[in-house]
């Protein structure tokens, strides 16, 4: 039985009041608290660095899920380990070796994961798969948030889906696989009968006047998958 998870994504979040709009939507009842990072370098945006982690950290009580854009990697996957980021994933484009971009996330503490563009190939799974904790596929391309989700991200998500099952099946643990873009209480339950188990969402959540009801919407979506 896959656990699912709502992670909303602050990128979305009123950043006036911050802290309150963690607490606010952690007590609506989300999961996880997704955090946007971009350098207006591995994308056309820029956002938010360690020290806006290190102040919201104080105001969340679940884990916060770090989302690097950023190229290099290495230094600021430090960074936010030490802020405070539970969770931190990275392109493999913006890492030089992926593989030991992966091991300093975990060994300064963090669950570590690869994020795929959408016409990023799987096959950076193929040697690292023993240290990931998540897998983040995104549903539109990367750098701005309220965009639409592109519909053949469903079919790379059962392709995920398969690899993971492939590799806990024969060594055992746990890797979670989050999808990012464009997901809704219109299509949530598409994205979780895909494979999905870990959902960001920003504008609509943070895009409604009333998180919990949204967030309320999209769990009674997922109730109508098997898991």
């Amino acid at each position: 039985m896959r656990t699912f998870r709502i992670a909303p994504s602050i990128l979305s979040a009123d950043f006036a009041r911050l802290g309150q709009e963690v607490s606010d939507v952690i007590a609506a009842g989300a999961d996880i608290i997704h955090f946007d990072v971009m350098d207006n370098h591995y994308v056309p945006n820029l956002t938010m660095g360690p020290m806006f982690c290190e102040a919201i950290r104080p105001h969340s009580s679940a884990p916060i899920d770090v989302h690097l854009m950023v190229k290099p990697v290495d230094a600021l996957a430090a960074a936010f380990a030490k802020a405070g980021a539970d969770i931190i994933t990275f392109h493999p484009e913006g890492s030089e070796h992926i593989d030991r971009t992966l091991g300093l996330i975990k060994d300064a503490g963090c669950k570590a994961g690869l994020v795929f563009n959408p016409a990023t190939p799987l096959s950076y799974l193929d040697h690292v798969m023993d240290k990931l904790d998540m897998i983040l596929i995104m549903s539109v391309n990367p750098g701005f948030g309220g965009q639409s989700f592109i519909p053949h991200a469903l079919e790379k998500i059962k392709l995920a889906r398969q690899r993971i099952d492939a590799y806990t099946a024969k060594h055992g643990g746990e890797i979670w696989l989050e999808v990012d873009g464009g997901v809704k209480v219109d299509n949530i339950a598409q994205v979780a009968a895909a494979g999905a188990d870990t959902f960001v969402a920003g504008s609509a959540i943070y895009g409604q006047p009333d998180y919990q009801a949204v967030i309320a919407a999209m769990r009674a979506e997922l109730a109508r998958v098997e898991a």
